[in-house]
């Protein structure tokens, strides 16, 4: 029985380079984001040790057992801003 000839694929050849030059990308640092983002966790953790620490009878009154949403609603936005640092 004949044998099968095997095809050589050929070398994969990279496209000619164009003309086109990279732009180089400047990342700015921000610096008020890192402060912001901090803060923002401290003072979520803060408000929920309060709460918890006093009982429910501080930071609010009022807000009773939303107090601790509102705590990680400040953590929740220290997140949100922790994504605009470069």
């Amino acid at each position: 029985m004949p044998k099968s000839r095997i095809r050589k694929k050929a070398d994969y050849t990279p496209p000619p380079a164009a003309t086109k030059q990279a732009t180089a990308i400047k990342l700015e640092s921000r610096g008020w984001v890192a402060p912001v983002m901090l803060a923002m966790f401290v003072i979520g953790l803060a408000w929920i040790v309060v709460f918890y620490v006093t009982d429910g009878s501080l930071p609010i009154d009022a807000l009773d057992n939303w107090n601790i949403v509102v705590g990680f609603g400040f953590i929740a936005a220290g997140f949100g801003v922790s994504t605009q640092w470069k």
